[in-house]
């Protein structure tokens, strides 16, 4: 991804849009530090086209196997 100062992507905006287009998407940073990305409409279709359910998403998460130990103490009385 090519990196573009705030204004120099203002000043070949027009520039800007067509490397998006052309190379993928390209990043703005103020400052030297990123703060957005411009990408083609196309790029932008297939990020939003990659959403998975929620069903899809927990069944990706990692498998953790949780093991909890119960104390072997009787519960404590509670006068109501």
């Amino acid at each position: 991804m090519a990196k573009w100062k705030v204004q120099e992507a203002k000043a070949r905006f027009s520039e800007l849009l067509e490397k998006a287009n052309e190379d993928g998407p390209q990043v703005i940073a103020r400052h030297g530090k990123e703060r957005a990305v411009v990408l083609s409409v196309k790029e932008y279709k297939k990020l939003k086209a990659r959403k998975p359910s929620f069903k899809d998403w927990i069944l990706s998460m990692p498998k953790v196997d949780l093991k909890i130990k119960r104390s072997k103490e009787r519960p404590r009385r509670i006068v109501l």
